[in-house]
């Protein structure tokens, strides 16, 4: 049994199984995309890579809902799209480009476990990217955001770390679906926190 690699720093190890590498063999183009999607440029950073993998995954969160707001917002202008559709219309196309991060991630992390010979490598931090931007999706339209995205960053680390069911389990699937799934239920777990959060504070 060989150790696993973690990007979140507070559950650095862990028993897997060995995954094979064949050092040996020079590096493809495809390889190396494969690398630049699974590190995001900061999994080799020396310290908390997930952490600044979150901040990535918030990053790409306003850049997608900036770019679907202006997509989005003459229609609803033109009557076309009342505000609750427009809501709708938005969480619709962030799940959307969620899944397709995702499916990339579980390739681009597949192929850096063989690259590299170890289990969920500490570098790899797209899971993150995916699981934080799935956090985000709670933070609704028209609402004061700059908190409730801290918020979201905050729960989703928290229950990244704690791991809560069935995240731990689900983390031992196979290559990349497990380096993903884990994260993808943690992210779950904060975007629900965060819609009770947010109702409630419209309540009060």
């Amino acid at each position: 049994m060989k150790t696993k690699e973690s990007s979140d720093e507070l559950n650095a190890t862990a028993t897997a199984a060995a995954v094979r590498a064949d050092a040996r063999s020079p590096r493809s183009a495809s390889d190396y995309l494969a690398l630049v999607i699974a590190t995001c440029g900061v999994g080799y950073l020396p310290v908390a890579p997930g952490t600044f993998g979150s901040l990535v995954g918030v990053g790409v969160y306003l850049l997608l809902r900036a770019l679907f707001l202006t997509w989005l917002w003459p229609t609803g202008q033109n009557a076309t799209l009342d505000l609750t559709r427009l809501g709708y219309s938005m969480v619709a196309l962030e799940l959307i480009a969620i899944v397709c991060i995702a499916l990339v991630g579980i390739w681009a992390g597949t192929r850096t476990e063989k690259l590299v010979g170890k289990k969920d490598p500490g570098k790899v931090v797209i899971d993150e990217v995916a699981g934080q931007m799935l956090a985000l999706v709670a933070v609704p339209l028209g609402f004061s955001t700059w908190w409730t995205i801290a918020l979201a960053f905050v729960l989703f680390r928290l229950f990244d770390i704690v791991k809560p069911y069935p995240a731990r389990r689900l983390e031992s699937l196979k290559s990349g679906l497990g380096i993903m799934a884990d994260d993808i239920v943690a992210g779950a777990y904060a975007a629900v926190a965060v819609t009770v959060v947010v109702t409630i504070s419209y309540l009060i």
